[in-house]
């Protein structure tokens, strides 16, 4: 057993871990932050997707022991005081939540995303979710969603 200190969703933690466990595994069994999902285990679908030091990584593919003097935000950490990230209402607003499962990673690399490029284009939205699977909503809606998030970010600014 190992004890880390990090900040998870603006709060300063501190947790014991096994040195084979991931950084998925603390966040959903050690801190029960259930919002990030495991889906692949192999990085490949996204559903594990959390900001980690403000960069999009999946979190079934960093060790624990890495995350260590790391923030790391998951979507439960997105949004202020019981009002939803502006990307979160997007998603709402345009339809393009339908399972759900798939919604956390999406959002997150949304947010990467408009952090790094605040006006992306179509191209480049697609590009920004590429890491994520759906297999709900044909990702149409879930572009539509970032593009209304930009645009209501943009307008907040």
């Amino acid at each position: 057993m190992k004890t880390i200190n990090l900040k998870i969703n603006g709060r300063k933690r501190q947790i014991e871990i096994e040195e084979n466990e991931r950084l998925l595994d603390i966040i959903r069994e050690g801190f029960h932050l259930t919002g990030t999902k495991e889906g692949c285990g192999e990085g490949e679908c996204g559903a594990c997707s959390v900001l980690l030091n403000g960069k999009l990584v999946n979190a079934c593919m960093i060790m624990a022991f890495q995350a260590e003097d790391s923030e790391v935000i998951t979507i439960e950490g997105l949004g202020e005081n019981e009002k939803l990230d502006p990307i979160q209402q997007a998603f709402i607003d345009t339809g393009a939540v339908q399972c759900g499962f798939c919604t956390p990673g999406m959002v997150l690399s949304a947010k990467a995303l408009l952090m790094k490029n605040p006006t992306p284009t179509k191209q480049e939205i697609r590009r920004g979710i590429s890491g994520n699977l759906c297999r709900c909503t044909g990702y149409e809606k879930i572009v539509e969603a970032v593009e209304l998030a930009a645009k209501r970010i943009a307008e907040t600014d």
